[in-house]
């Protein structure tokens, strides 16, 4: 029987490899990835990073396979100590209180427009009217016997009124509002129609008729102007003016 003298060779002790092995290595890797991470943030950001540099399962001494490396952590926290050293420090009392300034307010009262009554409005028409009447009167054929005429020379100022049905002011006439009107303006009150201005007065004959006698036709009156002129307010659309006596069969009426 032959007998060897050659010794077994026996692997060196070690910790036994067990699935909880695997995971305790991952782990512990991850952490000094993590660590390296936060540590540069910290320094780059200006902020304390506490760091602890021992982990809870070290190896043992002797550099067995799953130790962790050391991390100098005053290394990397150098940076972000200078810089809260030289950061101004910021108090707050412990009571505190605000105030709030209120802007000046000045109110402003509206300005409100007076409002133009209606006698104003109308005052200022029969002016505006009245003007442009005298206007029309001087540039117009005139006779001859309005001057020293006094109801000729009212009644010549308001040449271009336009005649307005039932009108009785500047502002519009018809034929008896118009010759109404004129006689008003001298004292004599004379009826509103025609029928009732011709039974007021006299009927003279057209050789005895005298300027400002007046002219009547079966549903118009006129104011005689001398001559074969007369003045009236005529139809619609038309306006006051001196024009020829029209009239086949006129009756004067003086009145007075």
């Amino acid at each position: 029987m032959t007998v060897s003298n050659t010794r077994a060779r026996h692997r060196a002790a070690r910790r036994p490899v067990t699935p909880l092995t695997d995971i305790a290595h991952a782990a512990t890797a991850s952490i000094g990835v993590v660590g390296r991470r936060s540590a540069a943030v910290a320094a780059t950001s200006g902020l304390v990073v506490t760091m602890i540099g021992s982990v809870a399962n070290a190896a043992p001494a002797g550099g067995a396979a799953g130790s962790l490396p050391a991390v100098d952590t005053s290394a990397l926290t150098a940076s972000a100590r200078a810089v809260l050293e030289t950061a101004p420090v910021v108090t707050a009392p412990v009571e505190a209180s605000w105030s709030f300034d209120a802007p000046a307010v000045e109110a402003v009262a509206p300005v409100v427009k007076k409002a133009t009554t209606r006698t104003a409005t109308l005052a200022a028409s029969r002016s505006t009217t009245r003007t442009a009447v005298a206007t029309a009167a001087a540039t117009s054929d005139v006779p001859q016997s309005v001057a020293g005429n006094s109801v000729l020379e009212i009644a010549a100022r308001y040449v271009g009124v336009p005649y307005v049905s039932g009108g009785t002011t500047p502002d519009g006439f018809d034929c008896s509002g118009f010759v109404s009107y004129v006689y008003d303006q001298l004292g004599v009150s004379l009826p509103r129609t025609s029928a009732g201005i011709k039974a007021a007065g006299t009927v003279v004959s057209r050789a005895d008729a005298q300027p400002g006698d007046i002219i009547w036709s079966p549903g118009h009156v006129a104011i005689y102007a001398g001559g074969d002129q007369q003045i009236d307010s005529p139809r619609p659309g038309k306006t006051i003016q001196f024009r020829s006596i029209w009239q086949s069969a006129p009756v004067f009426i003086r009145i007075g």
